[in-house]
């Protein structure tokens, strides 16, 4: 308690605060624009620690406060990046295993190239509305969406944006979500009613994703694509591979899991297992050589070189450049957080947030830059969603628009961060850069869009009496008399 009591006390200015932040925005822009080096990011991030760190210790904080909020930042990593190494031993188990060769197999044959991009964003949305997990989905099919699409000659950067708009999409409408429970926990909403806000933004957006991912896919034909990489493809995986429906019980398994809710981190070893036994099993591989796949990652030795250059890849090494980006940035947004920078800046956002309009335009553009500087989704649906929930009781607006807006801003966006935890884990799964597929991910752009929109034209911006809601802020004022440090 006596830690609580002297933390209340030590805060940087809001100067100092900006002061990490600017630095923060300057070393991306070097790094990107001037030196032009998209995958150093780990080395701008420590930078930006030393600043934050320095700045914590001029306003107050000791090394002991410095080292928790690193800690801090760490620990909020430390599952997903458990969950990252599975995901690179499953990548290569499933590969040994015939798995993906069968998926991008069938796929080859039956995925018209026209509608292929369509196909992505309507599967991934369905198997990640399904199981919960955008990161399962883009583990999986997104995998073999990424191995077809090379195969009919579309940029691998189109794909993965198709992919991940449709995981996002199901990962934040599905009941068995962590971040659709989380939202909808932090804004004091019942889930079914956020998830019944959501389809107010979120449903136009995917509708908006489909259409534009449709047209797109109308320039593949399949006269554009290269026909003998297709056959080639098709004959080096069928002459090396035992393909058939043996191989599809791995994913199977893995999605029945996930929809029963199993540890995902469980899901992972069960599904890497699985993969594993199989390989063995049916595909002739030496458990020798099986163990040394899950750690290095699959080697095609087929001689076939567009089947080597697509079946070349995960393990759990593969994933150690994206671990050590996701705990990197996680020590930032942890210290960022513990030091109460990320505070002090938002509070500095009360005066634009007196009405509906200024609220949810303060509210989404927070989210976006908590996202940005504290590399997690997590902590940009909790910080700015609790510090606003005071402004959405007074102006008497539904828990389930603060919690609809939380998603809106913080879960879509989170894939487009390149060292945050998602944005590192798509570029490690799909390999592809964050910075090559933002511009193809259109859900995730086209959502903030939309929140930002109603509130300006007050659309959809419900308060109480005008839906009925389970939940509401009167209620929750009556009931729990919130916190007068919530209020300020």
């Amino acid at each position: 308690m006596s830690t609580t009591t002297q933390d209340t006390h030590k805060r940087p200015s809001f100067l100092g605060a900006i002061t990490v932040i600017g630095f923060l925005c300057f070393m991306m822009f070097a790094q990107i624009f001037i030196l032009g080096e998209d995958w150093v990011t780990h080395i701008s991030l420590i930078f930006a620690i030393v600043v934050c760190a320095l700045v914590a210790l001029y306003s107050g904080f000791s090394w002991q406060d410095i080292q928790k909020g690193i800690l801090y930042g760490c620990e909020i990593a430390m599952l997903p990046m458990l969950i990252l190494m599975m995901v690179g031993i499953l990548v290569a188990s499933w590969i040994a295993s015939g798995t993906i060769p069968s998926l991008v197999y069938y796929g080859l044959q039956l995925i018209n190239p026209s509608y292929f991009l369509f196909t992505a964003v309507i599967v991934c949305a369905v198997a990640s509305l399904v199981t919960g997990s955008s990161w399962t989905t883009a583990a999986t099919f997104g995998v073999a969406f990424i191995g077809i699409g090379s195969g009919l000659g579309i940029s691998p950067a189109m794909t993965a944006g198709a992919v991940i708009s449709g995981a996002i999409f199901g990962d934040k409408i599905s009941p068995v979500s962590d971040s659709t429970n989380l939202a909808a926990g932090v804004a004091e909403a019942n889930l079914f009613d956020h998830i019944r806000s959501m389809f107010y933004t979120t449903g136009p957006a995917l509708i908006i994703t489909i259409i534009l991912f449709f047209f797109i896919g109308m320039r593949f034909d399949g006269e554009g694509a290269d026909i003998s990489r297709t056959a080639e493809l098709l004959a080096g995986i069928r002459e090396n591979f035992s393909v058939g429906l043996l191989p599809f019980i791995p994913p199977l398994v893995v999605v029945v899991l996930a929809y029963r809710r199993v540890n995902a981190l469980a899901v992972m070893v069960i599904g890497s297992l699985l993969g594993a036994g199989l390989a063995v099993a049916t595909q002739g591989v030496a458990l020798g050589n099986m163990m040394n796949y899950m750690n290095y990652g699959y080697v095609s030795e087929t001689g076939v070189e567009a089947v080597d250059d697509l079946l070349s890849r995960g393990g759990l090494q593969s994933m150690m450049w994206t671990i050590s980006l996701g705990f990197i940035g996680l020590s930032l947004g942890g210290l960022l957080e513990k030091t109460r920078m990320l505070e002090v800046i938002l509070e500095k956002l009360g005066k634009l947030v007196s009405n509906s309009r200024g609220l949810i335009v303060t509210h989404v553009f927070s989210s976006l830059a908590t996202n940005l500087f504290s590399a997690s989704q997590y902590i940009a649906i909790i910080i700015p969603g609790r510090m606003f929930v005071p402004a959405y009781r007074k102006l008497k607006i539904l828990p389930s628009v603060c919690s609809r807006t939380c998603e809106d801003s913080a879960t879509v966006t989170s894939p487009l961060v390149p060292w945050g935890l998602g944005g590192a884990y798509y570029m490690g799964v799909l390999d592809v850069s964050a910075w090559d597929y933002m511009g193809w991910t259109f859900l995730a752009i086209i959502t903030p869009i939309i929140a930002i929109l109603y509130g300006l034209f007050n659309i959809f911006i419900w308060r109480e009496g005008e839906r009925n809601d389970v939940n509401t802020y009167s209620q929750s004022n009556v009931e729990h008399q919130p916190s007068a440090d919530l209020a300020k």
